[in-house]
């Protein structure tokens, strides 16, 4: 699955986007890209438990196709 973190500007913000995803699954495979502000999540667990924890973290979220 793939998101849009408009606010997601730089290493730092990468670095909790990355723990949030980990706080759902630790096993999830993570994919940054800040020039396109888009994060890859590689898990089976729902995609909308991880939009969840990224805006309680500051980082909502838009699905991407």
């Amino acid at each position: 699955m793939k998101f849009r973190i408009d606010n997601m500007n730089c290493g730092g913000c990468a670095k909790s986007v990355t723990k949030s995803i980990h706080s759902v699954d630790p096993g999830a495979s993570v994919e940054i890209d800040l020039e396109t502000k888009s994060v890859t999540v590689g898990s089976s667990h729902d995609e909308q438990a991880f939009r969840g924890v990224l805006e309680d973290a500051g980082f909502p979220s838009q699905p991407m196709a």
